[in-house]
């Protein structure tokens, strides 16, 4: 297996907008991260990606560009970008961009120039399509609305988005296209950037004749077609192989199998990717789902491509109270799912907050809400019928928004976030839950974490170890082994509000454990058992008994 610096590292999250405000207008801003570096690398990352800062209408939090080259208003300006960057850098760490190219907006010059007329030279760099019948092309649906089809009156044509109405997709089969994407990120690239999080980067590529899709609800259509795997190795070849870089694709609807086809060694694609088989496929914790999918993950990509490791981010609800007990036992449940994370094959993410037992918020009235795909839904269903206050509280559990609220720096007003009107609300618990509390407090979740990532850096067991499950078929624990040539950890967990027992097999009984990281004050251990408090969590080297 190649070792290389980024299978090593750990990525930090920032979502700006969300992060610090340094101007009081209620968005966080690039001088906000710059104000917060010295507590991002106090923690012990080697990695930041920071969410679009693009211009931008904001229609969708930056994920619909105007103009790939610019800084929107609200971030700063590209000055400002470009003091991160450095400081970034002087601190040792790396910086990677969003990359959005699937869509761009439909304020985009292109886009603009596109939508103009039937024969503009732009015409085909996006999807436009005929009427078919008096109505849309086809039946598909799309992430945000109910088609992927929108009429634009003055050329009587559709053309295509997979997300929001206002968020047109590029035509990759156009070359033109594919060559000013790549220019774009050489412009990058050239900066100094050190890699990108690819967004939605299987969807380039589409179906030919769009036909008619036998269950329209089940969008996996979008995804994985003939030709992205063309398009991802000739942006390798004419991109990414020019630069000492880490990519991350983000690739729904994708087996294993799949997997290997984008990050693959042999493949010259991608280094990792985000898969989401547990974020979509598991609302709640799910143990024995769990354990499979990150079996048959290993089984399909160790020694071969690199996987990535993650429970939240800007959009999936935080991890604590999504997968954990974000009440009584939030500390320690904190604890458990970052180790988890952390001991598991690939590369770990932390999304902003985490790392201080941030919570999922919960509003009283949609109107509180900002998230784009939420309020759509919300809108479709209470058209068609849907009882307002139920399809509001149907919709609650998995809203983008619940993990978007302001980072909690300490307990004054609005959380030391902004000294304006925050863009979204507040969590109310950042009285208790702040950064302030988190650095007083040697037993709190942030020095756990800065532990996590420190045993990391000290022992390549935790990065290119062999993984094998102790625990199958339990529903409750999941304890596994990383071993690499002489170094033996056994990581036990007991995901569960009660008390728990695992027996130690006839494979370990030879072993004795040294603690190397523990969430309790004790543990109670002997040659045939582990004694488990609720959200137990330790990390144990195996040695010889002598």
């Amino acid at each position: 297996m190649n070792q290389t610096w980024w299978k090593e590292a750990v990525v930090y999250q920032v979502y700006w907008r969300s992060f610090y405000d340094t101007n009081g207008d209620g968005y966080g801003d690039l001088k906000g991260v710059i104000e917060k570096l010295d507590y991002i690398k106090r923690l012990g990352v080697d990695v930041i990606w920071l969410n679009p800062c693009y211009e931008s209408p904001d229609r969708d939090n930056g994920y619909d560009i105007s103009d790939y080259y610019g800084v929107m208003e609200k971030a700063g300006n590209i000055d400002i970008w470009e003091e991160l960057l450095k400081e970034v850098h002087d601190r040792g760490m790396k910086l990677i961009m969003d990359l959005v190219v699937n869509h761009t907006s439909d304020q985009h010059p292109w886009f603009q120039e596109s939508r103009s007329s039937k024969d503009n030279p732009k015409r085909d760099w996006y999807i436009w399509k005929d009427p078919v019948d008096g109505k849309e092309p086809n039946n598909w649906r799309s992430y945000f609305t109910p088609s992927t089809w929108e009429l634009d009156k003055k050329t009587n044509q559709y053309y295509f988005h997979s997300f929001a109405v206002e968020q047109p997709d590029l035509n990759w089969k156009n070359e033109e296209v594919r060559e000013e994407i790549y220019r774009m990120m050489r412009y990058w690239l050239d900066k100094g950037i050190d890699g990108f999080r690819m967004d939605v980067i299987n969807l380039l590529a589409k179906i030919e004749d769009y036909p008619n899709a036998a269950k329209p609800e089940h969008i996996n259509y979008l995804g994985n077609n003939p030709g992205i795997h063309e398009y991802l190795q000739e942006m390798h070849e004419k991109v990414l192989r020019h630069y000492d870089i880490f990519t991350v694709g983000e690739i729904p609807f994708v087996t294993p199998e799949d997997g290997l086809l984008y990050v693959g060694e042999d493949r010259k694609e991608l280094h990792t990717l985000f898969h989401f088989q547990v974020a979509d496929d598991m609302p709640s914790w799910d143990m024995l789902r769990y354990k499979e999918i990150q079996q048959t993950w290993y089984d399909g990509l160790f020694g071969k491509g690199w996987n990535s490791q993650f429970l939240n981010n800007h959009d999936h609800t935080r991890q604590v109270t999504r997968y954990g007990n974000d009440k009584e036992y939030r500390i320690e449940s904190a604890k458990l799912l970052g180790t988890m994370v952390h001991t598991m094959p690939g590369m770990p993410y932390i999304f902003q907050g985490e790392e201080i037992g941030m919570t999922g918020v919960r509003f009283s009235s949609i109107e509180d809400y900002n998230d784009i795909a939420m309020k759509n839904k919300y809108k479709e269903l209470v058209e068609n019928g849907g009882d307002p206050e139920k399809v509001f509280e149907s919709l609650l559990p998995l809203s983008r928004d619940n993990s978007r609220t302001p980072m909690q720096w300490n307990d004054s007003g609005h959380a030391g976030f902004t000294t304006g009107t925050p863009w979204i609300k507040l969590n109310p618990n950042y009285k208790e839950i702040n950064v302030e509390a988190a650095l007083k407090d040697p037993h709190s979740v942030f020095y756990y974490y800065q532990k996590l990532i420190q045993l990391r850096k000290e022992h390549p067991v935790m990065v290119y170890g062999n993984f094998t499950d102790f625990s199958k078929g339990h529903e409750t624990i999941y304890a596994y082994t990383r071993e690499l040539e002489n170094e033996t950890w056994l990581i036990v967990l007991n995901h569960s509000d009660e008390n728990g027992q695992f027996e130690i097999p006839n494979d370990l009984s030879d072993k004795k454990m040294k603690p190397i990281l523990h969430n309790y004050d004790t543990m109670m251990i002997d040659d045939h058992k582990i004694e488990l408090k609720p959200h137990e969590a330790m990390i144990l080297e195996l040695q010889l008994k002598e």
